[in-house]
This record gives C-alpha cells, structure tokens and sequence, in this order.
C-alpha cells in the first residue's frame, strides 16, 4: 500500500507522519456507501442532523489546540495565526447550525390567494464530492463541508496531501461521533485520485483550486449535466485613496498579504495606492514589515513562518525572478536569519511593475506585495480591473461616496471599505470572471447545495 508523508516545512521539511493512499476501488466503495447512506440521512429531520453536527463542533471546539498545533506544524503557519483560523471557522460552524432551520428548515411560500397556494421546498443533491487545497484545513472542512451536510447531502471529501495529519485529527471527531456512517468520509491521495473521485456517480461538486483544474473539473459536470461550485484564481486589488488614513490600513494589509505567510486565497495581491499617500505607504508599510519575526512557525513569537513546500517556493521564485528581470524595484525586503533555510522567504515590497510582469498578471500567493500609483479614480479602476480574477477587493476612503462610485465599477462579487470585514457567515461569497461558479455561504450557501421543488395546490 502507498503512502503519504507529512513533513514539517520548518525544519526542513522533516517527515513528521503518513497515512495510506486511497486506491481507485476504496475510492468507488466510500462513493457507492455515501449514495446508501445519503438516501437515509435525507430523512433526517433538520433538527436532528443539526444536532448530530453540533455534536462535531464541540468536539472540533475541545480540540481547536490540537488542530492549531498541527496546522502550524504542517503549512508553517504561525501558531498565532493557526489558532486564529481555527477559531474564525468554528464561528462560521456555529452560524450554519444557528441558522439552517431558518433557511431551509421548511418551504416557503411563493405565492398565495384565497383558492391556491404554492410552495418552493429544498431537497437534497445527492452525494457532493469536496476537493480542496491544503492553506486553511478547519475553514475547507466548514466551508465546504457543513451546510452540504446540514441541506441533507452526503459528502466525500479530499484534502490536499499537504495536510494529512491534520485532516486526519478532523476526521476522526467525524468518525468518532454519532454522524451515520458514510454520510460523510476523506479521501486521501493526489491529484490523480480527484480524478478518479469525480469520474464516480456523483450529484454536484465542490472544488477550491486553480482556475485551469477548475475548468477540467466543470467539463466533467457539464459531461455528467450535474452542478459545480467552484472557488478558483484570485487577484484581489487594494485601492488607496487620497484620503485614506494609512495608519489605519497598515494592520489590515499586513494581515491580508503576509499571514500564512502569503498563502491566503482572498488576500491583498495588487496595491493601488494615490500618488499623495504612496511614499507615506510604503515607509510605513516597510517599517512595519522590518519589525515582524520570521522564524519556526511552532514559536509563540513567530509572525511569518516558512511557505508549504518546496514546489512553493520554486513557483514563488520563477514570479519573484520574472518581475527582478523586467526591472521590478525592491522597496522593502526582511532580513533573514541565515539559520533560515529551506522554504523560508523574506517578505518583499515591489514598486516599478510592469503589466506583463507575473506578479501584476498572476495571482500572487506568497509574501510579495507589487504596489502601483495613481492619479485619478477612473486609473484606480482601470489597474484594478486589469485582471481575469475577481473574487473581492478592498477600498480605504473616508468619503462613502468614492466607495460608492468605486463598488459600482469595480468587477468583483465583493468590495469591501476600510476595515468592515466582507468575509462574514451571514454575507454571501460571491465572485466574478475566471474565478468563480456557484456561491458560499449565508442563506445562498444552502441553497447551493439544494434542489428547488415547487408544488402548486388548491387551498
């Protein structure tokens, strides 16, 4: 039997643990089990998985240590930063229970007169096939997860291989508590086996990724006429305008481009700042980066920790070398220790970007920040939009009508003004271009992973 290993990106990639690979057949066994299963659970009464599922949640809730742990151990997450990510989607965990009854806990009502009546219920996909990448593991296993289970579906789900030790810990609370089995089962194994996962007779598919898998994955549910939600390439632009009060923004940015030391999907990758704020900017921004420690992500005192793997690093390295050679100018750049090898990368500020660089065209998904100037709103937009990625982007004004006039324009699902966080449980998560199909989260989130049935009848 094949396997996995884990290592720790710390210390040279150390090995740390492994688990067995998923064959091709224990693959279709735990998809024909989920399609058993789901037939069962399907009947449940929404009270009664949404207390099967809140049972998950204290578990998940007594072990957020234990999962911060090996979150850091394994990405190089700072563990400040892990137990932060544990905890912020034990919260969105919490709001699904909250809230499923509300929303699709029975039908609503359409239309109505004295002599008729009709009604739109919500009934389940099927059997939901997740994949996932390997940067936050407690968010893919909420998001991707609980509102597909708590709308009657069944899940098998695959993690990346990546974070095995982790997902492990996660799926055995699941299979430690009084979920039905099968109703939700891991797979483990690499791209090949995703493959082979969605070749199965599935229902509806959920896949956070790159663009380019994104589209092979939707041609096989265009094959198979079954639904997909599909999270992919991001670019997210950060305009700053004359107005904006940079000591206000610093914290903000440093959090959404350098936490995880870059590796986050919906973080600062382009900054557009007003020419009459830039030099002010990029000081600031510099000295703030300059007190920051880079080091073991395990160190209560780390804020930056190494990135995944090696493969990471080269591809930062090629976009890194790309934007030097076509003239890229180094605004800030830390001080490694030299006792920091491995995978370890300073955080970096560019400014003289070029448009055909790979750090202006590419989604940015380490700790390098490119950032532009501008004169006039309509510029903003233009670099702005300059992107085939849309997931969200960030405005910093004191003027609510810039915003206005900014958000109107501004092709993306989400735009965000000065601190007031997007990413909520309630709000949906929405996108445009080449980085999205389908929506997460709030009310839309379950509807998602819902077949609408409509009746019409005589009162």
């Amino acid at each position: 039997m094949m396997k996995i290993v884990s290592t720790n990106p710390s210390l040279n990639f150390e090995i740390i643990g492994d688990l067995e690979i998923d064959t091709e057949e224990s693959i279709k066994e735990k998809v024909k089990q989920a399609r058993i299963a789901q037939e069962k659970w399907g009947s449940e009464k929404l009270e009664t998985r949404i207390i099967l599922l809140r049972e998950i949640y204290e578990k998940m809730k007594e072990k957020k240590e234990i999962l911060a742990q090996s979150v850091s151990l394994e990405i190089g997450m700072a563990i400040r930063d892990a137990r932060d990510e544990v905890q912020l989607w034990l919260n969105y965990f919490l709001w699904y229970l909250d809230n499923a009854l509300k929303y699709i806990g029975g039908p609503e009502i359409s239309f109505e007169t004295e002599k008729e009546i009709h009604r739109v219920y919500y009934e389940p996909k099927g059997v939901v096939i997740a994949i996932a990448p390997w940067n936050y593991p407690s968010f893919m296993f909420v998001w991707t997860c609980i509102q597909a289970l708590l709308a009657w579906n069944s899940v098998v789900f695959k993690i990346s291989k990546e974070v095995i030790l982790t997902w492990k810990i996660i799926a055995d609370i699941v299979k430690n508590s009084s979920l039905p089995a099968w109703v939700w089962a891991e797979v483990y194994g690499d791209g090949k086996m995703g493959d082979v996962l969605t070749a199965q007779d599935i229902d509806f598919i959920t896949f956070t990724g790159s663009t380019n898998v994104g589209r092979k994955i939707a041609k096989i549910a265009a094959e198979k006429l079954i639904g997909c939600e599909m999270e992919l390439w991001w670019s997210a632009p950060w305009i700053i305008c004359e107005d904006a009060k940079i000591d206000e923004v610093l914290a903000t940015i440093y959090y959404m481009r350098f936490s995880n030391c870059g590796q986050m999907c919906d973080g600062l990758k382009r900054l557009i700042v007003h020419e009459t704020k830039y030099e002010e900017l990029k000081e600031k921004l510099s000295n703030l980066l300059s007190q920051k420690k880079v080091w073991i992500a395990q160190h209560e005192d780390t804020d930056i920790g190494p990135l995944v793997s090696e493969s990471q690093l080269k591809n930062l390295q090629e976009q890194y070398n790309d934007a030097i050679n076509l003239w890229a100018k180094i605004v800030f750049q830390s001080q490694l220790s030299p006792d920091l090898k491995w995978a370890y990368f300073a955080p970096t500020l560019l400014e003289n970007i070029s448009f055909d660089m790979k750090v202006w065209k590419e989604e940015v998904f380490w700790p390098i920040l490119p950032i532009v100037s501008f004169k006039e709103i309509d510029e903003a937009l233009q670099l702005a939009n300059d992107t085939p990625y849309w997931l969200w982007s960030y405005v910093f004004t004191e003027n609510k009508s810039t915003f206005e006039k900014i958000a109107k324009k501004i092709k993306t699902g989400m735009v965000q003004m000065n601190n007031v966080n997007y990413c909520i449980p309630e709000d949906p998560f929405w996108w445009y271009k080449n980085s999205w199909i389908g929506r997460e989260h709030g009310k839309w989130g379950f509807y998602e992973f819902t077949n609408v049935k409509v009746t019409s009848s005589p009162k």
